[in-house]
């Protein structure tokens, strides 16, 4: 049943306000009894038997319908001396699970029906101390509940930002991967026209060299056709990605490791105090694909620096073994670490994209000194055998 369907910690609450109850019924009973009204017999018995009732009536009723069982109570303490700290307690948990526009009215109500019941039963000394009693113990009552209901609210609305804040990071990360996504096609977009371009060049040299077999210069044609319907396609594709409206700037060249130099200077230029630890010995050994995801992220490493550690030296270091090693660093402020600034690490995710993209790693955070570290390792082997094809590579001047 949905009466006992509830959380421990429900159960937990509800059971402890339901001995507060009986406890507070208790003692006005025991009040009453040493001071009882004029001609009123006092059963204790009877009375706690009756008290219990409610009691019961409480424990079951007062989460799933508490103005319902404020209203009851309301006239069920008429009916024994000890209900009257069950409808007390009744009070408070309306207080605490309602709005004061339900609360006032029933309070109201009852407070005025045991000022009655006083009226009726007691003498003047008793009727103004039991006024007043009573009067208090409903406002502590009410307060107390108004607060709990304040603070349970303010806690679920905390709670609700939490998650919104969380959501919204989510989707600016999402954001900022799929933003990176577009970007890494909008670079293999042209890459690829290059290369397909050069591929149907070579091709049409071939199918007009008048020397040539008919065989080849057929089978030629044949590649240029495609490289041609190719580059057409990927246009189309690609092209949707593109912000540029047509017949807008020509596609710019993409960077190579060669151009992280150039780039280090430019920042230089700018104010920044950047050491360049370049340990490649052949810079033609690194895939143009590996080189230009290497320059993006010194170019995101050195941004990452300006933003959050402006002024500090930054060192930037290549390493060219089995595999290229980039690695940033720059000393961070002192004093405690800085709120994040908005949007911040979208950046770090667009890295991770192009990082995985290689097959390579990628690690970022503070170090034990104090300093910030971003540091990738990209294959070198993997990228340069997709990038030629294998041993069976026939470049373009070869068949000329």
């Amino acid at each position: 049943m949905d009466l006992f369907r509830r959380s421990w910690r429900e159960w937990l609450g509800d059971v402890g306000l339901t001995a507060a109850a009986g406890a507070l019924g208790t003692l006005l009973l025991l009040g009453t009894e040493e001071d009882p009204p004029p001609d009123v017999t006092i059963v204790v018995p009877r009375d706690l038997a009756i008290g219990a009732v409610w009691l019961v009536f409480l424990l079951l009723f007062r989460r799933r319908c508490p103005a319902a069982v404020a209203v009851t109570m309301m006239f069920a303490q008429w009916t024994a001396t000890s209900a009257l700290g069950t409808a007390a307690i009744a009070v408070y948990s309306l207080a605490m699970l309602r709005s004061w526009r339900t609360v006032l009215p029933i309070a109201g109500a009852n407070m005025a029906l045991i000022v009655t019941l006083f009226w009726i039963t007691s003498t003047w000394h008793q009727f103004r101390q039991g006024t007043v009693v009573f009067v208090l113990l409903y406002a502590v009552l009410i307060t107390a509940g108004m607060l709990v209901r304040s603070r349970r609210q303010l806690i679920a609305s905390m709670d609700e930002r939490a998650r919104a804040a969380e959501t919204e990071q989510r989707l600016r990360v999402e954001e900022a991967r799929l933003l990176e996504r577009e970007r890494i096609a909008r670079e293999m977009h042209d890459v690829l026209a290059h290369r397909i371009s050069l591929l149907a060049v070579h091709a049409g040299a071939l199918e007009f060299r008048p020397d040539a077999p008919a065989d080849q210069r057929e089978a030629a044609g044949i590649i240029r056709r495609s490289a041609y319907e190719a580059m057409e396609d990927l246009r189309e594709v690609i092209g949707v990605l593109r912000d540029d409206a047509p017949g807008g700037d020509p596609e710019r060249p993409q960077p190579t490791l060669a151009d992280v130099s150039a780039l280090v200077q430019e920042s230089r230029r700018a104010g920044g105090r950047i050491t360049l630890e370049e340990n490649v010995p052949d810079l033609g050994r690194v895939p143009a694909r590996v080189g230009r995801h290497a320059y993006r992220i010194v170019q995101e490493g050195l941004t990452n620096a300006r933003k959050h550690a402006p002024g500090a030296e930054v060192t930037v270091s290549l390493d060219a073994g089995a595999e290229l090693g980039v690695e940033i660093v720059n000393r961070l402020p002192p004093g405690p670490p800085a709120a994040p600034l908005p949007g911040s690490g979208a950046g770090l995710v667009g890295l991770a994209e192009r990082v995985a993209l290689l097959g390579g790693t990628l690690e970022h955070g503070r170090t034990g000194d104090g300093r910030f570290r971003l540091r990738a390792r990209l294959p070198l082997e993997t990228a340069h055998a997709r990038e030629t094809g294998g041993k069976g590579e026939v470049h373009g001047s070869e068949l000329l």
